[in-house]
């Protein structure tokens, strides 16, 4: 599933006046799944926010109920816990005429990080209440967003210059965008940056040694390279019959994106299982070369790049392509 939320636009474009573009391809891969279990989940103008970017993915265990709920849900969460911490609480530039502040100030600490780790809480707590639980799925959450540096200081004179870049926000020489990500369970996501990929995401699985010494001091065993014999993953949101070892707590991160960063890409282990970040991540940069920068493409070749490699699970790839023109009109307002 997806969902886009944009103000209605000139042209047909879902991504006119924004600063990203996002493809996504799934495939149930009927030679070895009987159902699609996967859930995708993007938000253009975040939190009510220009030019911000939510994106997800969520890849179900035993049915498909929690997926979905995260896919339907998360986003509200982790959007009311940025409104409940951030609104009242900003000094930001002039909002460029919407209604609403378009970045939050970096001077008195963002806590995106622990947004999203108290909204994955939640989450766990919620999917249990409601008897969600039996199921389980990994997720991958990544938040695009702008944020005001403070320790720039610009002239008092100082005025945000005439918009006429195309992008529906443009940031000024104080400004720089940041992306969280988190996670639990194996979906990933990967930045590409100068030709090289960065991993932003932590795999938890049963063979990774950290996990597996936290479970066993948790009193769990594994078994086969299985949480007590039953789940490949050793943290997930759901399986809250498991939820004393399969924590989901998540692993985050927070990058600074530069004109220097091409794309990223969200996808569920169906990939990861058969090809490799870097891999991944030059096959998408040589489609984009090949096929102009045509997002939604990228994503459908990437996504039968994992078939042709004989995955044996369903498979979600979803590519979020950096407009890097948008760092161009903040340089010339220096």
């Amino acid at each position: 599933m997806s969902n886009l939320q944009a103000a209605a636009e000139p042209t047909n474009d879902p991504f006119y006046g924004l600063s990203f573009k996002v493809g996504v391809a799934e495939n149930k891969n009927v030679t070895y799944r009987a159902k699609m279990e996967d859930v995708h989940t993007y938000v253009a103008n975040f939190a009510e926010k220009l030019d911000w970017g939510y994106f997800a993915i969520f890849d179900g265990h035993a049915g498909k109920q929690t997926a979905r709920w995260c896919g339907n849900n998360l986003h509200t969460l982790l959007e009311h816990e940025i409104i409940s911490n951030e609104d009242g609480n900003s000094n930001n530039l002039p909002n460029q005429g919407n209604e609403v502040d378009n970045s939050a100030p970096l001077s008195s600490k963002c806590f995106m990080q622990d947004y999203l780790n108290t909204t994955f809480i939640k989450a766990d707590e919620l999917i249990e209440k409601e008897k969600n639980g039996s199921a389980g799925c990994t997720a991958a959450v990544a938040v695009l967003r702008w944020e005001t540096d403070d320790s720039k200081v610009l002239p008092e004179s100082s005025q945000p210059p005439e918009n006429n870049s195309g992008f529906d926000f443009m940031p000024s020489p104080n400004h720089r965008r940041m992306l969280y990500t988190s996670n639990v369970g194996d979906s990933r996501i990967v930045l590409y940056r100068k030709g090289k990929s960065y991993r932003l995401t932590y795999d938890h699985k049963a063979t990774d040694s950290n996990e597996i010494n936290r479970i066993r001091d948790s009193g769990g065993l594994i078994m086969k390279n299985r949480v007590n014999g039953v789940l490949a993953v050793t943290r997930s949101l759901g399986d809250s019959y498991m939820k004393d070892l399969v924590i989901g707590n998540p692993f985050t991160t927070a990058t600074e994106i530069t004109d220097e960063d091409e794309f990223m890409i969200l996808a569920c282990d169906g990939v990861w299982d058969v090809i490799s970040d870097i891999k991944a991540c030059q096959f998408v940069a040589e489609t984009f070369k090949k096929d102009g920068d045509d997002q939604q493409s990228a994503a459908k070749k990437l996504c039968q790049l994992a078939m042709d490699n004989s995955t044996t699970d369903n498979v979600t790839v979803m590519i979020v392509k950096f407009d890097r023109k948008v760092f161009a009109s903040q340089q010339n307002t220096v």
